[in-house]
């Protein structure tokens, strides 16, 4: 079923999932080129290639990072310690939807607010579930609050700790030193 360029508009805004395939050696023009044909598939069909997109804040203060203790019950890396964050939840056509999270993350979930926000790195990786997960990671800079567990299903505990300290932990996982590690590249380079 070949769609319309109306159609992909349409399909794109209701979260229905696109595809393109060369069906045949019929598909190729004169010129060599090939003719794609576009076709509406279920979402099981390109699972394989979705993410769920996440984005964690590195919030810096006085030579500190906020770091959290995962909750038990979290679907990824439950009781580990690593950067506050979440779920990018925008609609299309919405702009700055990295900083936006980050910010509301940042606020539910350890009641702090933040000034300026670079994104600074990004990595795939699998939740302990099996979800596929893009994480961008963005380095904040403190502006107030008490950093405190505000959304206690999600956070245990949190701590301030020097990017070094973090390093040298057996309790800090190497996930959250390699975004440390990058973030303190950034800003030592760009702050």
């Amino acid at each position: 079923m070949l769609v319309g360029v109306d159609s992909l508009r349409y399909t794109a805004r209701h979260g229905i999932r696109l595809a393109t395939r060369h069906d045949s050696p019929q598909d190729t023009t004169s010129h060599g080129t090939t003719s794609l044909k576009t076709l509406l598939v279920a979402d099981s069909a390109v699972d394989e290639f979705g993410y769920v997109v996440n984005v964690d804040g590195a919030v810096y203060r006085e030579g500190e990072y906020l770091l959290i203790e995962r909750g038990a019950d979290e679907e990824h890396a439950a009781g580990l310690l690593g950067l506050p964050g979440g779920k990018l939840e925008a609609p299309p056509g919405e702009a700055a939807v990295i900083e936006a999270t980050v910010r509301r993350e940042l606020s539910e979930e350890v009641g702090v607010t933040v000034g300026r926000v670079d994104v600074v790195t990004s990595s795939t990786f699998e939740t302990d579930t099996g979800t596929q997960c893009l994480n961008v990671v963005c380095l904040c800079a403190f502006e107030s609050g008490e950093a405190r567990p505000v959304a206690t299903d999600e956070v245990a505990a949190v701590h301030w700790i020097s990017a070094t300290e973090a390093t040298d932990s057996q309790d800090v996982p190497a996930f959250t030193t390699d975004y440390l590690d990058a973030v303190e590249t950034h800003r030592r380079r760009e702050w």
